[in-house]
């Protein structure tokens, strides 16, 4: 946590640094009048990392065979619509629903067990819901930079919470997240339409895990998600 709060302290200072030198040196612009629309629309593409914040059972670990837990995240890939709402000189209000392929891992040792860990893999596909504050710095030429926050509620049509699952002793999550969301990015301002990258780190706020009586599960007090999104936006 403090590692992320380090990171979020520099890229304020970045993002003042660059709204100051924004005033200087302007050239002529591509879409000068784009920033005046009151509703635009696009669509995003992307490749995100999914994991899980694990909160172990400290009483099942000491006292089953099971000797470690460990979380694993996979890469996956994303796609999305945008909705932008210009409410303000330098905030948007943005609704970016998404589609979402991911897939974590959850991986055990056993102390009476032959194999080196046991590996849970847990694929998921996501339709995210999420609202997002968009604030921007001052143009600076073509360009500019902006910082992006909000919440999303996400849906996992691949969930298995309601499947028989045959003995195979699956970790079932809940189909329902809601997770925060902080970025960063930039907008660049191209001859027919604004191409922009952005960074953004999710953080789940509700507990994932479905309760079932087997080891894998009850090893487990609290299962959330994290991860990562880079995604590359036209609009």
């Amino acid at each position: 946590m403090l590692k992320i709060t380090k990171y979020h302290i520099v890229l304020v200072f970045l993002f003042i640094c660059f709204n100051s030198v924004a005033q200087r040196n302007k050239k002529s612009q591509n879409l000068s009048r784009y920033d005046f629309q009151k509703i635009h629309f696009g669509f995003t593409l992307g490749i995100n990392e999914l994991n899980f914040n694990v909160k172990k059972n400290s009483n099942t670990i000491t006292n089953d065979s099971l000797k470690t837990l460990y979380s694993k995240s996979q890469k996956g890939f994303n796609l999305g619509i945008v909705s932008n709402l210009r409410i303000g000189k330098y905030t948007d209000l943005r609704f970016v629903p998404a589609l979402i392929f991911g897939e974590r891992q959850l991986e055990y040792s056993f102390s009476d067990s032959l194999n080196t860990n046991d590996v849970k893999k847990i694929e998921s596909t996501l339709i995210d819901f999420p609202i997002y504050i968009k604030y921007k710095s001052e143009r600076y030429n073509n360009f500019r930079a902006f910082v992006i926050g909000g919440l999303k509620y996400s849906l996992d049509i691949a969930s298995q919470s309601n499947i028989d699952d045959e003995g195979q002793k699956l970790v079932k999550l809940n189909k329902n997240d809601l997770m925060g969301e902080v970025g960063f990015g930039l907008d660049f301002y191209l001859e027919y339409f604004k191409f922009s990258p952005q960074l953004k780190l999710s953080y789940g706020l509700i507990n994932l895990l479905k309760s079932e009586d087997s080891v894998y599960s009850n090893s487990i007090n609290r299962l959330s998600t994290n991860g990562w999104m880079l995604s590359f936006t036209f609009e």
